[in-house]
């Protein structure tokens, strides 16, 4: 799955649990926010003050080689 600026925090943790963890380092605990299901993560990095394209980077980075 490529994980883009309009991926909403509902259809990435559904799809990649795993990456719950790497949005709680960056103070994003979507987990438990009803708005998860439909914020997308580029309106999330905006509230939250957070570089979309690096966390981009960082979540789709994780577990290739």
């Amino acid at each position: 799955m490529k994980i883009t600026k309009k991926t909403t925090f509902g259809e990435l943790l559904e799809k990649k649990p795993e990456l719950a963890k790497k949005l709680a380092e960056r103070g994003l605990f979507c987990g438990g926010c009803p708005m998860a299901m439909i914020e997308t993560i580029e309106q999330g990095c905006c509230m939250h003050g957070i570089d979309v394209g690096e966390l981009l980077d960082e979540l789709n980075g994780v577990g290739e080689k």
